[in-house]
Protein backbone atom coordinates (compact mmCIF):
# COMPACT_ATOMS: atom_id res chain seq x y z
CA UNK A 1 0.00 0.00 0.00
CA UNK A 2 1.36 3.19 -0.77
CA UNK A 3 2.09 5.94 2.16
CA UNK A 4 1.34 9.99 2.24
CA UNK A 5 5.12 10.06 1.71
CA UNK A 6 4.97 8.11 -1.09
CA UNK A 7 4.99 9.19 -4.96
CA UNK A 8 2.11 7.89 -6.75
CA UNK A 9 2.59 7.61 -10.05
CA UNK A 10 0.04 8.56 -11.86
CA UNK A 11 -0.85 6.36 -15.01
CA UNK A 12 -1.17 8.95 -18.58
CA UNK A 13 -4.93 9.70 -18.98
CA UNK A 14 -6.24 9.48 -15.52
CA UNK A 15 -7.58 12.63 -13.57
CA UNK A 16 -5.42 13.85 -10.68
CA UNK A 17 -8.26 14.43 -8.28
CA UNK A 18 -8.69 10.67 -8.68
CA UNK A 19 -5.55 9.74 -6.52
CA UNK A 20 -7.35 9.99 -3.47
CA UNK A 21 -9.63 6.64 -4.61
CA UNK A 22 -6.67 5.27 -6.13
CA UNK A 23 -4.94 4.98 -2.67
CA UNK A 24 -8.11 4.30 -0.55
CA UNK A 25 -8.86 0.89 -3.29
CA UNK A 26 -5.43 -0.78 -3.51
CA UNK A 27 -5.53 -0.32 0.89
CA UNK A 28 -8.99 -1.96 1.25
CA UNK A 29 -8.04 -4.98 -1.64
CA UNK A 30 -5.06 -5.64 1.22
CA UNK A 31 -6.75 -5.87 3.81
CA UNK A 32 -9.56 -7.89 2.07
CA UNK A 33 -6.14 -10.04 1.03
CA UNK A 34 -4.97 -10.44 4.68
CA UNK A 35 -8.78 -11.44 5.92
CA UNK A 36 -9.01 -13.97 3.25
CA UNK A 37 -5.80 -15.58 4.44
CA UNK A 38 -7.01 -15.58 7.74
CA UNK A 39 -10.34 -17.33 7.57
CA UNK A 40 -8.49 -19.55 5.04
CA UNK A 41 -6.81 -20.76 8.40
CA UNK A 42 -9.56 -20.99 10.29
CA UNK A 43 -11.33 -23.11 7.63
CA UNK A 44 -8.45 -25.54 7.41
CA UNK A 45 -8.77 -25.51 11.27
CA UNK A 46 -12.59 -26.14 10.82
CA UNK A 47 -12.15 -28.84 8.09
CA UNK A 48 -9.45 -30.70 10.33
CA UNK A 49 -11.96 -30.77 13.46
CA UNK A 50 -14.59 -28.60 13.85
CA UNK A 51 -15.37 -29.22 17.48
CA UNK A 52 -11.94 -29.77 19.22
CA UNK A 53 -11.75 -27.35 20.97
CA UNK A 54 -14.97 -28.96 23.14
CA UNK A 55 -13.36 -32.60 22.31
CA UNK A 56 -10.05 -31.42 24.07
CA UNK A 57 -11.72 -30.09 26.95
CA UNK A 58 -14.50 -33.45 27.39
CA UNK A 59 -11.00 -35.69 27.12
CA UNK A 60 -9.24 -33.64 29.59
CA UNK A 61 -12.10 -33.37 32.11
CA UNK A 62 -13.63 -37.63 31.75
CA UNK A 63 -10.90 -39.59 29.96
CA UNK A 64 -7.76 -38.52 30.95
CA UNK A 65 -7.73 -36.59 34.23
CA UNK A 66 -4.67 -35.46 35.66
CA UNK A 67 -2.86 -36.20 32.01
CA UNK A 68 -0.06 -34.12 30.59
CA UNK A 69 -1.77 -31.62 28.28
CA UNK A 70 0.82 -32.30 25.48
CA UNK A 71 -0.61 -35.85 25.38
CA UNK A 72 -4.02 -35.23 25.29
CA UNK A 73 -3.27 -33.48 22.15
CA UNK A 74 -1.10 -35.56 21.03
CA UNK A 75 -3.90 -38.50 21.02
CA UNK A 76 -6.72 -35.81 19.87
CA UNK A 77 -4.00 -35.38 16.92
CA UNK A 78 -3.76 -39.26 16.08
CA UNK A 79 -0.03 -39.67 17.54
CA UNK A 80 0.77 -41.72 19.89
CA UNK A 81 3.48 -40.31 21.38
CA UNK A 82 6.88 -41.74 22.25
CA UNK A 83 8.26 -44.11 24.73
CA UNK A 84 10.93 -43.88 27.72
CA UNK A 85 13.32 -44.50 24.87
CA UNK A 86 12.15 -42.01 22.57
CA UNK A 87 10.33 -44.04 20.06
CA UNK A 88 7.36 -43.28 18.64
CA UNK A 89 4.59 -45.37 19.66
CA UNK A 90 2.85 -44.93 16.37
CA UNK A 91 -0.66 -43.42 15.27
CA UNK A 92 -4.47 -43.93 16.03
CA UNK A 93 -4.45 -44.42 12.10
CA UNK A 94 -2.49 -47.40 12.38
CA UNK A 95 -3.91 -48.84 15.00
CA UNK A 96 -7.51 -48.68 13.43
CA UNK A 97 -6.28 -50.09 10.23
CA UNK A 98 -4.62 -52.66 12.07
CA UNK A 99 -8.02 -53.18 13.96
CA UNK A 100 -9.84 -53.18 10.29
CA UNK A 101 -7.06 -55.93 9.02
CA UNK A 102 -7.84 -58.18 12.25
CA UNK A 103 -11.93 -57.54 11.44
CA UNK A 104 -11.42 -58.68 8.13
CA UNK A 105 -9.13 -61.75 8.45
CA UNK A 106 -11.51 -63.01 10.84
CA UNK A 107 -14.85 -62.34 8.45
CA UNK A 108 -12.88 -64.59 5.90
CA UNK A 109 -11.73 -67.47 8.45
CA UNK A 110 -15.71 -67.18 9.08
CA UNK A 111 -15.85 -67.69 5.41
CA UNK A 112 -14.19 -70.71 5.02
CA UNK A 113 -15.20 -72.33 8.01
CA UNK A 114 -18.45 -72.37 6.08
CA UNK A 115 -16.93 -74.73 3.46
CA UNK A 116 -16.53 -78.05 4.39
CA UNK A 117 -13.91 -78.87 6.87
CA UNK A 118 -10.79 -80.27 6.79
CA UNK A 119 -11.78 -84.17 7.02
CA UNK A 120 -14.71 -83.89 4.33
CA UNK A 121 -13.33 -83.73 1.08
CA UNK A 122 -13.56 -85.39 -2.30
CA UNK A 123 -10.46 -87.71 -2.95
CA UNK A 124 -9.55 -85.61 -6.25
CA UNK A 125 -6.90 -83.01 -6.28
CA UNK A 126 -8.67 -81.71 -9.59
CA UNK A 127 -10.04 -78.95 -8.31
CA UNK A 128 -6.25 -77.44 -6.11
CA UNK A 129 -4.82 -78.16 -9.74
CA UNK A 130 -6.94 -75.98 -11.40
CA UNK A 131 -6.65 -73.01 -8.92
CA UNK A 132 -3.21 -73.57 -9.26
CA UNK A 133 -2.72 -73.81 -13.17
CA UNK A 134 -4.90 -70.36 -13.06
CA UNK A 135 -2.43 -69.26 -10.33
CA UNK A 136 0.11 -69.94 -12.91
CA UNK A 137 1.87 -72.90 -10.16
CA UNK A 138 3.87 -70.38 -7.94
CA UNK A 139 4.72 -73.69 -5.76
CA UNK A 140 6.57 -74.50 -8.32
CA UNK A 141 9.02 -71.17 -7.86
CA UNK A 142 10.70 -72.45 -4.89
CA UNK A 143 11.91 -76.02 -3.86
CA UNK A 144 10.00 -77.47 -1.16
CA UNK A 145 10.56 -80.43 1.75
CA UNK A 146 7.45 -82.33 2.30
CA UNK A 147 6.40 -83.75 5.52
CA UNK A 148 4.25 -86.54 5.98
CA UNK A 149 3.46 -89.46 8.52
CA UNK A 150 0.70 -89.60 11.47
CA UNK A 151 2.73 -87.84 14.18
CA UNK A 152 5.01 -84.90 15.11
CA UNK A 153 4.74 -83.51 11.48
CA UNK A 154 4.05 -80.10 12.97
CA UNK A 155 7.57 -80.53 14.96
CA UNK A 156 9.26 -81.30 12.19
CA UNK A 157 8.09 -78.66 9.75
CA UNK A 158 8.48 -75.91 11.84
CA UNK A 159 12.46 -77.35 12.89
CA UNK A 160 13.14 -77.79 9.39
CA UNK A 161 12.00 -74.76 9.05
CA UNK A 162 13.68 -73.08 11.39
CA UNK A 163 17.26 -74.44 10.57
CA UNK A 164 16.99 -73.36 6.76
CA UNK A 165 16.11 -70.00 7.95
CA UNK A 166 19.38 -69.79 10.63
CA UNK A 167 21.37 -69.44 7.10
CA UNK A 168 19.87 -66.90 6.17
CA UNK A 169 17.28 -68.13 3.75
CA UNK A 170 13.58 -66.65 3.57
CA UNK A 171 11.39 -69.69 4.49
CA UNK A 172 7.90 -70.43 3.93
CA UNK A 173 6.23 -72.93 6.58
CA UNK A 174 2.85 -74.13 6.56
CA UNK A 175 1.28 -76.22 8.80
CA UNK A 176 -2.23 -77.59 10.38
CA UNK A 177 -4.14 -77.38 12.55
CA UNK A 178 -3.66 -74.32 14.58
CA UNK A 179 -3.57 -74.05 18.12
CA UNK A 180 -5.06 -70.42 18.44
CA UNK A 181 -5.09 -68.29 15.27
CA UNK A 182 -5.77 -70.10 11.88
CA UNK A 183 -3.04 -67.19 10.61
CA UNK A 184 -0.58 -69.76 12.83
CA UNK A 185 -0.89 -72.21 9.92
CA UNK A 186 1.09 -69.97 7.21
CA UNK A 187 4.08 -68.37 8.28
CA UNK A 188 7.17 -66.76 6.44
CA UNK A 189 10.97 -67.22 8.77
CA UNK A 190 8.99 -68.28 11.86
CA UNK A 191 6.39 -65.16 12.23
CA UNK A 192 2.72 -66.14 11.15
CA UNK A 193 0.93 -63.80 8.73
CA UNK A 194 -0.29 -60.52 10.11
CA UNK A 195 -4.03 -59.78 10.19
CA UNK A 196 -3.39 -57.71 6.68
CA UNK A 197 -0.95 -60.34 5.38
CA UNK A 198 -3.53 -63.13 5.37
CA UNK A 199 -6.27 -61.00 3.88
CA UNK A 200 -3.85 -59.79 1.23
CA UNK A 201 -3.52 -63.66 0.68
CA UNK A 202 -6.90 -64.68 0.14
CA UNK A 203 -8.05 -61.86 -1.71
CA UNK A 204 -4.91 -63.14 -4.22
CA UNK A 205 -6.86 -65.78 -4.81
CA UNK A 206 -10.13 -65.99 -4.09
CA UNK A 207 -11.48 -64.92 -7.31
CA UNK A 208 -9.89 -67.99 -8.65
CA UNK A 209 -11.09 -69.89 -6.32
CA UNK A 210 -14.56 -68.76 -7.36
CA UNK A 211 -13.92 -69.29 -10.89
CA UNK A 212 -13.53 -73.56 -10.26
CA UNK A 213 -16.39 -73.47 -7.35
CA UNK A 214 -18.57 -72.23 -10.19
CA UNK A 215 -17.62 -74.55 -12.81
CA UNK A 216 -18.05 -77.33 -10.34
CA UNK A 217 -21.68 -76.44 -9.60
CA UNK A 218 -21.72 -76.52 -13.01
CA UNK A 219 -21.04 -80.38 -13.12
CA UNK A 220 -22.44 -80.86 -9.53
CA UNK A 221 -19.50 -81.16 -7.95
CA UNK A 222 -18.69 -79.75 -4.25
CA UNK A 223 -17.02 -76.28 -3.64
CA UNK A 224 -13.40 -76.25 -3.22
CA UNK A 225 -12.85 -77.07 0.76
CA UNK A 226 -11.71 -74.91 4.01
CA UNK A 227 -8.55 -77.10 4.09
CA UNK A 228 -7.41 -76.84 0.26
CA UNK A 229 -8.37 -73.31 0.42
CA UNK A 230 -5.79 -72.44 3.42
CA UNK A 231 -2.99 -74.44 1.03
CA UNK A 232 -3.63 -72.96 -2.01
CA UNK A 233 -3.21 -69.57 0.34
CA UNK A 234 -0.40 -70.35 1.53
CA UNK A 235 1.20 -71.97 -1.41
CA UNK A 236 0.54 -68.31 -3.49
CA UNK A 237 1.58 -66.42 -0.48
CA UNK A 238 4.83 -67.83 -0.68
CA UNK A 239 5.47 -67.47 -3.66
CA UNK A 240 4.62 -63.67 -3.85
CA UNK A 241 6.61 -62.73 -0.56
CA UNK A 242 8.82 -64.46 -2.05
CA UNK A 243 10.40 -67.34 -0.59
CA UNK A 244 13.93 -69.01 -1.26
CA UNK A 245 12.24 -72.60 0.15
CA UNK A 246 9.25 -73.97 1.72
CA UNK A 247 8.64 -76.75 4.25
CA UNK A 248 5.43 -77.92 4.09
CA UNK A 249 3.04 -79.95 5.96
CA UNK A 250 0.41 -82.77 5.09
CA UNK A 251 -2.82 -82.24 6.22
CA UNK A 252 -4.12 -85.75 6.10
CA UNK A 253 -3.28 -88.80 4.51
CA UNK A 254 -1.34 -87.71 1.47
CA UNK A 255 -2.13 -88.86 -1.94
CA UNK A 256 -5.55 -86.47 -1.87
CA UNK A 257 -3.94 -84.07 0.32
CA UNK A 258 -4.66 -80.50 -1.46
CA UNK A 259 -0.22 -79.77 -0.52
CA UNK A 260 0.55 -82.95 -2.63
CA UNK A 261 0.56 -80.27 -5.77
CA UNK A 262 3.66 -79.35 -4.63
CA UNK A 263 6.72 -81.44 -6.52
CA UNK A 264 8.88 -81.79 -3.31
CA UNK A 265 12.64 -82.86 -4.09
CA UNK A 266 12.87 -83.51 -0.16
CA UNK A 267 10.58 -85.42 1.66
CA UNK A 268 9.96 -86.63 5.45
CA UNK A 269 7.34 -89.65 6.56
CA UNK A 270 7.33 -89.50 10.33
CA UNK A 271 6.48 -92.45 11.79
CA UNK A 272 3.12 -94.32 10.70
CA UNK A 273 0.43 -95.35 13.15
CA UNK A 274 -3.76 -96.09 12.78
CA UNK A 275 -5.22 -92.86 12.67
CA UNK A 276 -8.44 -91.30 10.40
CA UNK A 277 -9.04 -94.56 9.35
CA UNK A 278 -12.46 -93.58 8.35
CA UNK A 279 -10.77 -91.88 5.03
CA UNK A 280 -7.26 -93.46 5.08
CA UNK A 281 -7.89 -97.19 5.61
CA UNK A 282 -8.03 -99.80 8.26
CA UNK A 283 -4.81 -101.44 8.28
CA UNK A 284 -1.48 -99.75 8.75
CA UNK A 285 -0.53 -100.91 5.34
CA UNK A 286 -3.30 -99.18 4.17
CA UNK A 287 -2.60 -95.86 5.57
CA UNK A 288 1.20 -95.92 4.65
CA UNK A 289 0.02 -96.39 0.95
CA UNK A 290 -2.01 -93.32 1.22
CA UNK A 291 0.62 -91.34 3.05
CA UNK A 292 3.62 -92.76 1.11
CA UNK A 293 2.06 -90.54 -2.39
CA UNK A 294 4.30 -87.72 -1.55
CA UNK A 295 7.06 -89.14 -2.45
CA UNK A 296 7.74 -87.73 -6.18
CA UNK A 297 10.17 -88.89 -8.84
CA UNK A 298 13.98 -88.88 -7.76
CA UNK A 299 13.26 -87.34 -4.67
CA UNK A 300 15.52 -87.61 -1.45
CA UNK A 301 13.02 -89.46 1.59
CA UNK A 302 14.12 -89.24 4.70
CA UNK A 303 12.19 -91.88 7.27
CA UNK A 304 11.67 -92.25 10.51
CA UNK A 305 11.00 -95.35 12.10
CA UNK A 306 8.48 -97.33 10.60
CA UNK A 307 6.85 -100.74 11.28
CA UNK A 308 7.91 -103.79 9.34
CA UNK A 309 4.83 -103.64 6.67
CA UNK A 310 5.10 -99.86 6.46
CA UNK A 311 8.23 -100.10 4.90
CA UNK A 312 7.58 -102.03 2.71
CA UNK A 313 4.90 -100.13 1.34
CA UNK A 314 7.73 -96.73 1.41
CA UNK A 315 10.43 -99.22 -0.31
CA UNK A 316 8.29 -99.89 -2.91
CA UNK A 317 7.31 -96.26 -3.51
CA UNK A 318 10.35 -95.37 -3.48
CA UNK A 319 11.15 -98.30 -6.39
CA UNK A 320 8.61 -97.10 -8.70
CA UNK A 321 9.65 -93.01 -8.28
CA UNK A 322 13.36 -93.61 -8.69
CA UNK A 323 13.44 -91.60 -5.45
CA UNK A 324 16.60 -92.27 -2.33
CA UNK A 325 15.92 -93.72 0.95
CA UNK A 326 17.65 -92.02 3.90
CA UNK A 327 16.53 -94.55 6.61
CA UNK A 328 16.92 -93.78 10.50
CA UNK A 329 19.00 -96.46 12.28
CA UNK A 330 20.56 -97.10 9.20
CA UNK A 331 21.39 -93.67 7.32
CA UNK A 332 20.69 -91.63 10.98
CA UNK A 333 20.18 -91.81 14.15
CA UNK A 334 19.86 -89.98 17.52
CA UNK A 335 22.99 -90.96 19.14
CA UNK A 336 22.22 -89.72 22.71
CA UNK A 337 19.77 -87.47 24.54
CA UNK A 338 20.00 -85.75 27.80
CA UNK A 339 17.43 -83.69 29.45
CA UNK A 340 18.24 -79.76 30.39
CA UNK A 341 16.35 -77.53 31.33
CA UNK A 342 14.12 -75.73 28.95
CA UNK A 343 14.40 -79.14 26.73
CA UNK A 344 17.24 -81.80 25.83
CA UNK A 345 20.48 -81.93 24.62
CA UNK A 346 21.39 -84.50 21.73
CA UNK A 347 23.78 -86.12 19.36
CA UNK A 348 23.15 -86.58 16.01
CA UNK A 349 24.44 -88.80 13.23
CA UNK A 350 23.27 -88.08 9.81
CA UNK A 351 24.32 -89.37 6.14
CA UNK A 352 27.15 -86.70 6.33
CA UNK A 353 28.24 -86.77 10.04
CA UNK A 354 28.05 -86.12 13.55
CA UNK A 355 26.16 -83.47 15.82
CA UNK A 356 27.77 -82.99 19.21
CA UNK A 357 25.58 -81.08 22.25
CA UNK A 358 22.37 -79.62 19.94
CA UNK A 359 20.36 -78.51 22.15
CA UNK A 360 16.65 -78.92 21.32
CA UNK A 361 14.17 -76.52 23.19
CA UNK A 362 11.35 -79.18 23.35
CA UNK A 363 10.43 -82.05 25.27
CA UNK A 364 10.38 -85.29 24.91
CA UNK A 365 12.32 -88.41 23.39
CA UNK A 366 9.81 -88.10 20.16
CA UNK A 367 11.49 -84.34 19.82
CA UNK A 368 14.89 -85.37 19.47
CA UNK A 369 14.17 -87.90 16.50
CA UNK A 370 11.72 -85.28 15.17
CA UNK A 371 14.48 -83.26 15.27
CA UNK A 372 17.21 -85.11 13.93
CA UNK A 373 14.57 -85.61 10.59
CA UNK A 374 14.62 -82.31 10.33
CA UNK A 375 18.46 -81.88 10.13
CA UNK A 376 19.08 -84.58 7.91
CA UNK A 377 15.97 -82.91 6.00
CA UNK A 378 18.28 -79.73 5.72
CA UNK A 379 20.79 -81.09 4.92
CA UNK A 380 19.09 -82.66 1.67
CA UNK A 381 18.30 -79.29 0.92
CA UNK A 382 21.51 -77.44 1.36
CA UNK A 383 23.05 -80.29 -1.11
CA UNK A 384 23.25 -83.26 0.97
CA UNK A 385 26.42 -81.89 2.89
CA UNK A 386 27.60 -81.86 6.16
CA UNK A 387 26.00 -77.87 7.88
CA UNK A 388 27.94 -75.80 10.14
CA UNK A 389 26.98 -76.93 13.61
CA UNK A 390 27.04 -73.34 15.08
CA UNK A 391 24.05 -72.46 12.63
CA UNK A 392 22.32 -75.48 13.02
CA UNK A 393 22.64 -74.20 16.82
CA UNK A 394 21.30 -71.17 16.00
CA UNK A 395 18.67 -72.61 14.12
CA UNK A 396 17.08 -74.95 17.02
CA UNK A 397 17.54 -72.24 19.41
CA UNK A 398 14.72 -70.70 17.98
CA UNK A 399 12.27 -73.22 17.48
CA UNK A 400 8.85 -73.30 19.26
CA UNK A 401 6.40 -75.44 18.68
CA UNK A 402 3.02 -74.35 20.37
CA UNK A 403 0.44 -76.90 21.86
CA UNK A 404 3.31 -79.84 21.96
CA UNK A 405 4.60 -80.66 25.91
CA UNK A 406 4.11 -76.91 26.36
CA UNK A 407 4.25 -75.78 29.94
CA UNK A 408 1.81 -72.68 29.69
CA UNK A 409 1.71 -72.34 33.70
CA UNK A 410 3.54 -73.21 36.77
CA UNK A 411 2.09 -73.06 40.42
CA UNK A 412 0.65 -75.76 39.37
CA UNK A 413 2.45 -76.84 36.25
CA UNK A 414 0.13 -77.08 33.33
CA UNK A 415 1.41 -78.58 30.44
CA UNK A 416 -0.50 -78.82 27.06
CA UNK A 417 -0.16 -81.38 24.21
CA UNK A 418 -2.07 -82.08 21.31
CA UNK A 419 -1.53 -85.66 21.33
CA UNK A 420 -5.25 -86.94 19.45
CA UNK A 421 -4.72 -90.83 18.84
CA UNK A 422 -2.67 -93.54 20.51
CA UNK A 423 0.61 -93.30 19.03
CA UNK A 424 0.60 -89.12 20.15
CA UNK A 425 -0.47 -89.79 23.92
CA UNK A 426 2.08 -92.74 24.30
CA UNK A 427 4.95 -90.41 23.19
CA UNK A 428 3.65 -87.55 25.75
CA UNK A 429 3.28 -90.16 28.56
CA UNK A 430 6.96 -90.71 27.63
CA UNK A 431 7.30 -87.15 27.80
CA UNK A 432 5.81 -86.25 31.58
CA UNK A 433 7.17 -89.25 33.11
CA UNK A 434 11.06 -88.24 31.50
CA UNK A 435 10.75 -83.96 31.85
CA UNK A 436 8.15 -83.55 34.61
CA UNK A 437 8.58 -85.01 37.98
CA UNK A 438 5.40 -85.02 39.34
CA UNK A 439 3.96 -86.50 42.15
CA UNK A 440 0.37 -85.70 41.69
CA UNK A 441 -0.98 -85.79 37.84
CA UNK A 442 -4.20 -84.48 36.82
CA UNK A 443 -5.35 -84.77 33.47
CA UNK A 444 -7.47 -82.33 31.39
CA UNK A 445 -9.18 -84.47 28.24
CA UNK A 446 -11.68 -83.77 25.72
CA UNK A 447 -12.06 -85.54 22.38
CA UNK A 448 -13.56 -85.56 18.95
CA UNK A 449 -16.21 -88.63 18.45
CA UNK A 450 -14.10 -90.08 15.71
CA UNK A 451 -10.90 -90.72 17.65
CA UNK A 452 -9.94 -93.40 19.91
CA UNK A 453 -10.94 -92.43 22.87
CA UNK A 454 -10.63 -95.83 24.79
CA UNK A 455 -6.88 -96.60 23.57
CA UNK A 456 -6.17 -93.11 24.50
CA UNK A 457 -7.22 -93.31 28.20
CA UNK A 458 -5.97 -96.71 28.68
CA UNK A 459 -2.43 -95.38 26.98
CA UNK A 460 -2.33 -92.59 30.03
CA UNK A 461 -4.39 -94.19 32.49
CA UNK A 462 -1.42 -95.00 34.90
CA UNK A 463 0.01 -91.97 35.16
CA UNK A 464 -2.91 -89.90 35.88
CA UNK A 465 -4.35 -89.65 39.24
CA UNK A 466 -7.64 -88.24 38.19
CA UNK A 467 -9.16 -86.77 35.26
CA UNK A 468 -11.48 -84.31 34.34
CA UNK A 469 -13.77 -84.36 31.28
CA UNK A 470 -15.43 -81.20 29.18
CA UNK A 471 -17.60 -80.94 26.96
CA UNK A 472 -16.54 -78.66 23.21
CA UNK A 473 -18.35 -77.47 20.76
CA UNK A 474 -18.70 -78.38 16.82
CA UNK A 475 -20.36 -81.29 15.11
CA UNK A 476 -17.73 -83.81 15.53
CA UNK A 477 -17.01 -83.70 19.17
CA UNK A 478 -17.52 -86.85 21.10
CA UNK A 479 -21.06 -86.49 23.83
CA UNK A 480 -19.91 -85.65 27.11
CA UNK A 481 -21.94 -88.49 28.75
CA UNK A 482 -20.12 -90.99 26.25
CA UNK A 483 -16.80 -89.68 27.37
CA UNK A 484 -17.48 -89.91 31.05
CA UNK A 485 -19.26 -93.98 30.26
CA UNK A 486 -15.63 -94.56 28.44
CA UNK A 487 -13.10 -92.75 31.34
CA UNK A 488 -15.28 -94.75 34.32
CA UNK A 489 -14.28 -97.88 32.39
CA UNK A 490 -10.99 -97.19 32.37
CA UNK A 491 -10.45 -94.87 35.81
CA UNK A 492 -13.31 -95.64 37.69
CA UNK A 493 -15.89 -93.43 39.06
CA UNK A 494 -14.18 -91.94 41.73
CA UNK A 495 -11.06 -90.62 39.65
CA UNK A 496 -13.66 -88.97 37.01
CA UNK A 497 -14.93 -85.64 37.24
CA UNK A 498 -16.69 -83.99 34.76
CA UNK A 499 -17.02 -80.07 34.22
CA UNK A 500 -19.18 -77.85 32.35
CA UNK A 501 -16.94 -76.22 30.15
CA UNK A 502 -13.37 -75.31 29.66
CA UNK A 503 -12.66 -72.41 32.49
CA UNK A 504 -14.44 -74.73 34.72
CA UNK A 505 -12.00 -77.59 34.15
CA UNK A 506 -9.07 -75.79 34.38
CA UNK A 507 -10.65 -74.55 38.09
CA UNK A 508 -11.56 -78.11 39.03
CA UNK A 509 -8.37 -79.19 37.74
CA UNK A 510 -6.03 -76.85 39.64
CA UNK A 511 -8.39 -77.76 42.74
CA UNK A 512 -7.57 -81.57 42.40
CA UNK A 513 -3.93 -80.58 42.03
CA UNK A 514 -3.70 -78.50 45.04
CA UNK A 515 -5.70 -80.51 47.31
CA UNK A 516 -2.82 -83.03 48.78
CA UNK A 517 -1.73 -80.86 52.00
CA UNK A 518 2.24 -82.16 51.53
CA UNK A 519 3.97 -79.05 50.81
CA UNK A 520 6.95 -81.31 49.16
CA UNK A 521 4.76 -83.07 46.47
CA UNK A 522 5.05 -81.39 42.74
CA UNK A 523 1.85 -80.92 41.33
CA UNK A 524 1.21 -80.96 37.43
CA UNK A 525 -2.04 -80.89 35.07
CA UNK A 526 -1.75 -82.59 31.84
CA UNK A 527 -3.44 -81.02 29.00
CA UNK A 528 -4.37 -83.37 26.22
CA UNK A 529 -7.30 -84.57 23.20
CA UNK A 530 -8.51 -82.41 20.88
CA UNK A 531 -6.30 -79.37 19.57
CA UNK A 532 -9.53 -77.33 19.24
CA UNK A 533 -9.93 -78.13 23.11
CA UNK A 534 -5.93 -77.38 23.81
CA UNK A 535 -6.19 -74.40 22.02
CA UNK A 536 -9.02 -73.16 24.26
CA UNK A 537 -7.15 -74.16 27.58
CA UNK A 538 -4.18 -72.45 26.06
CA UNK A 539 -5.72 -69.13 25.24
CA UNK A 540 -7.69 -69.05 28.43
CA UNK A 541 -4.22 -69.40 30.80
CA UNK A 542 -1.98 -67.20 28.56
CA UNK A 543 -4.40 -64.66 28.35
Amino acid sequence: MATDDQEFELPEGIDPEMVPFFLAAEEEEEEDATLEAEESLEDDSLDEDPDLDVLREVVRSTLLQGADPELIDSVLSGELGEDEDGEPLGDIDAEAEEAAAVTAAHDIYRSLLARNPEHDFEPTLTRVEAVMDILGDPQETYPSIHVGGTNGKTSTTKMAAALLHAFGIRVGAFTSPHLKNVRERIAINGEPLTAAEFVAAWEDVAPYIGMVDAKSAEEGGPRISYFESLAIMALAAFADAPVDAAVIEVGMGGRWDATNVIDAGVVVINPISLDHMQWLGSSLTEIAFEKAQIIKERSIVVVAQQEEGVMEVIERRALETDSVLWLEGRDWEVLSRTNGVGGQIIDVRTPTGVYEQLFVPLHGEHQAHNAAAALVAAEAMMGGKSLPAEVIEEGFLSVRSPGRLEVVRTSPTVVIDAAHNPAGVASLRRGIEESFAFNVTIGLFSAMADKAIEEMLVEIEPDLNEIVLAPMGGDRAADIEELKDIAEDVFGEDRVHVAENVTEAIDLATQLADAPADPTLTRGIVAFGSIQFVGEIASLLQR
